[in-house]
């Protein structure tokens, strides 16, 4: 079946359409407190702007840290459907208080509420994963999963472009964005209430509150297979990679490219757009194989190396020296006058595309190949590996920064890095070079 034709079955619609409405409030809040401290907080404060973004996204992953254990264990032990419509009803409350929030102006309220946003998302993280192989076959997994990518990033890209225009608009920026969001996360427990049923695979699992020790042993529950371990480690680096673009665009925008935050949305739409493109040509370039729906893991290494050359690329770009009076920034209009500040999007919707090839067969690899008694764990034990390397993110992009490091050296460091982790993955775990081969020969 064609990935396009899931979105006519009930066993994946509605679990779509959660999925993307969430991603969406999620993204739409993000990016209004992002814009918010980049270009109006961060002075108030008298604080560094590209540190308290650092600091807010590291808000947002702490809790995938923190809960995940917990989270894997409930998606396991329980129904997934009922799970879902109740986690859908706590993010109505969220939005709710941070509506206060925006109402206020408070930023230790936004963060706060940024904080328990990533706690909603922790739980919710395990069951959309573990769900797909209980309602798709082995041969829609593939793309199952490339159709939740593609929707996830959609959403970042109508969620970046929407909280970054509403929490624009003069004088009630901060009201529009507080109505959108308490409007999504009704929506989206209502698309929520039509997911079918998903048994829980083990109901007789006693959940284990210790943090530490019930940690330890989802992550070895990960460490069973050998192959899905190191898809995991493959995965988390790209949560670092990721994160790390992420967190430094809207800086990078401000203080290198002298241009406005509508040219920091659009830079983060042209990262969405590749990384949904990629993860919708996964499916397509593994037809061309004679197993169609087989995990074409080939598709890694083609993803690890758009991911170092584009962002080297990035890394290098000369930028046109203008004349700005002093607290000027570009506009739109100003900003695509310039050849190499087309080149800036083309990069960055190049890196999307690379991180599109990348994941998609990972997370797939991973659904397919765990035990089924285990997989929400050993999903929650990604989640965990995912944030412990966002927060190594955050911390060393601090590091970096203090040290008066550059955000395009930060780049081509990020790139460099990329290169040595692809190595290790490569060299562990032979099957993703040997793929990457064979899909060339083909």
């Amino acid at each position: 079946m064609n990935q396009f034709g899931l979105l006519k079955h009930d066993r994946f619609l509605p679990l779509f359409c959660t999925q993307f409405l969430g991603a969406l409030n999620d993204n739409v809040f993000k990016n209004a407190i992002v814009i918010l401290i980049a270009f109006t907080l961060a002075d108030k404060l008298g604080m560094n702007g590209s540190i308290l973004v650092i600091v807010a996204a590291g808000l947002f992953i702490l809790p995938f840290f923190l809960f995940s254990a917990t989270a894997g264990q409930l998606a396991d032990k329980y129904e997934k459907s009922l799970l879902i419509r109740r986690i859908k009803m706590t993010e109505i409350v969220i939005m709710m208080i941070g509506s206060v929030g925006f109402y206020f102006m408070s930023a230790p309220l936004l963060l706060t509420v940024l904080f328990f946003m990533g706690m909603q998302s922790t739980l919710f993280g395990p069951l959309k994963y573990s769900i797909l192989p209980q309602h798709l076959s082995e041969g829609e997994l593939l793309g199952g999963n490339g159709m939740i990518q593609m929707g996830t990033y959609l959403a970042i890209l109508l969620g970046t472009i929407i909280g970054g225009v509403l929490i624009s608009i003069n004088p009630n920026g901060s009201l529009y964005v507080s109505i959108v969001i308490i409007l999504l996360a009704v929506a989206g427990w209502i698309a929520s209430r039509s997911i079918p049923e998903a048994a829980a695979p083990e109901p007789t699992l006693r959940i284990n509150w210790n943090l530490i020790t019930e940690t330890c042993r989802i992550i070895k529950f990960s460490r069973e297979d050998r192959t899905v371990f190191w898809a995991i480690i493959g995965i988390s680096w790209f949560w670092f990679y990721g994160a790390t673009f992420l967190s430094l665009v809207p800086t990078y925008t401000r203080d290198v490219l002298f241009a406005d935050e509508r040219i920091a949305t659009l830079m983060l739409t042209a990262f969405s757009i590749g990384i949904g493109t990629g993860s919708l040509m996964c499916e397509k370039l593994s037809r061309m194989q004679i197993n169609p729906g087989h995990i074409n893991l080939g598709l890694v290494p083609i993803g690890a190396i758009g991911l170092t050359c584009f962002a080297t690329d990035l890394s290098f770009i000369s930028l046109p020296d203008m004349k700005l009076s002093e607290g000027e920034l570009l506009t739109a209009g100003m900003f695509l006058q310039y050849f190499n500040h087309w080149r800036v999007l083309v990069d960055l919707s190049l890196i999307g595309l690379s991180g599109g090839l990348y994941m998609v067969p990972l997370y797939a690899l991973v659904q397919q190949r765990s035990n089924p008694c285990h997989r929400s764990r050993i999903i929650a034990a990604n989640n965990i590996i995912n944030a412990l390397f966002m927060v190594i993110s955050a911390v060393l992009m601090i590091v970096l920064i203090s040290a008066g490091i550059k955000i395009p050296q930060i780049f081509f460091i990020v790139a460099v890095l990329n290169l040595m982790v692809m190595m290790v993955i490569f060299k562990k775990e032979s099957e993703f070079p040997n793929q990457f081969i064979k899909f060339i020969r083909n």
